[in-house]
């Protein structure tokens, strides 16, 4: 629900994240410095410190608790409770550094519905770590992505912003848990007419994401096939949105 005075709402969805969580709210909280924010960290089950690292902030910071377990489910959590005009998410590690937030900030002010972050932007610095086998999985994951999600480049990036309306429109409907989350909202913003656009970003690989290759790769493209019987067996929805008031 909106609320006056809040222009931002960051959803952060952590999971046993005692030890990286706190440097990443310093850093969120100096990225947000001056402007109407709130943080939103919502806590996926873990069974560490990591919700009493959350309550020891210096600064306000929500938690909420989501038992559904899957990234997917703790950000749509997130996002449904928050009371900014402008909502988005990024990951507890900021492997997307959060120096594109301005940039992300000036595009939804000027009208853009949609703002994700897209390491495949030619404008992005990237340092990457991985595997020749995640390499090719993900090549074959974009390619198998883009009739789902036509246009955009970079799916998967922790980073995306929406305008209040145009994230609870998708992300209330949202059915998919995991990490394929992401594709099964950027598809219905589509569908609903919203202007989305990609920005750079500065995203480093930091080591300790909970993303297990055979398990969670093989389970991605099970998820584009669900994904697609979901949306093709919804009626298509009336376009949008009419212009949001500051």
């Amino acid at each position: 629900m909106r609320r006056a005075g809040v222009e931002l709402s960051v959803v952060v969805p952590v999971y046993n994240e005692e030890r990286r969580l706190p440097g990443s709210l310093v850093g969120l909280g100096l990225a947000l410095r001056g402007l109407a924010a709130e943080v939103i960290v919502v806590d996926n089950g873990s069974t560490d410190r990591t919700a009493d690292v959350i309550r020891d902030q210096g600064f306000p910071v929500r938690l909420l608790d989501c038992q559904d377990r899957g990234k997917g489910a703790a950000v749509r959590a997130g996002v449904l409770a928050a009371h900014g005009r402008f909502v988005g998410f990024c990951d507890a590690d900021l492997a997307a550094s959060v120096d594109a937030l301005p940039a992300v900030l000036r595009r939804l002010r000027h009208g853009t519905d949609v703002v994700v972050g897209s390491r495949a932007h030619p404008g992005s610095q990237v340092r990457a770590r991985h595997s020749v086998l995640r390499e090719l999985g993900a090549w074959a994951f974009r390619r198998s992505v883009r009739s789902l999600v036509p246009g955009v480049g970079d799916t998967q990036c922790g980073f995306k912003f929406f305008t209040h309306d145009v994230a609870v429109a998708a992300f209330e409907p949202l059915q998919t848990t995991g990490f394929t989350f992401d594709v099964e909202v950027l598809a219905r913003v589509q569908r609903l007419g919203a202007v989305i656009e990609e920005v750079p970003v500065r995203w480093i690989d930091v080591a300790g994401s909970t993303f297990a290759l055979w398990r969670h790769g093989l389970r991605s493209f099970t998820d584009l096939n669900r994904i697609r019987a979901v949306l093709d067996a919804e009626p298509r929805r009336a376009a949008l949105l009419v212009p949001e008031a500051a």
